[in-house]
């Protein structure tokens, strides 16, 4: 029987990055005025899906520290965090590593489809993110 056990909070917090950074990730790919609002709306309804541990890290504490200056910057910060919730996730509350995964993975597809459709650095940011919250070896 696997026990889930309680996120610390520094765990929540690494969780938090890697699902807003992701959102934050794909926006950045295709920046615009425009698309920002639907874009944010379109990650809400996403994250807003999140059930269990998950939702419990999305919920709780502060809003996670994200670079601006440039998307490099930006992937440095947000891929670890994806691959390191994952590897929270699987040791602290396994059942909910699938749920983890899918709903940023939602939420990123939701953000890159909410304005004029997915152009290519979208999609490239997209699989990045898969990339990152694919099983560690």
């Amino acid at each position: 029987m696997i026990m889930e056990q309680r996120l610390t909070d520094e765990e929540r917090l690494t969780i938090k990055t890697g699902a807003f950074g992701a959102v934050f990730l794909v926006s950045n790919a295709d920046p615009g005025v425009l698309g920002v609002i639907r874009e944010s709306i379109a990650a809400s309804g996403a994250l807003a899906d999140a059930s269990g541990a998950v939702k419990e890290a999305l919920t709780a504490g502060p809003l996670p520290w994200l670079p601006r200056d440039s998307q490099l910057e930006i992937e440095s910060v947000v891929l670890p965090a994806l691959r390191q919730a994952v590897l929270i996730l699987r040791d602290k509350s396994p059942s909910d590593v699938e749920a983890y995964r899918s709903v940023v993975l939602s939420a990123a597809d939701r953000v890159a489809r909410a304005h004029d459709g997915v152009v290519a650095s979208e999609a490239a940011a997209i699989d990045q993110i898969r990339a990152a919250l694919s099983e560690p070896g």
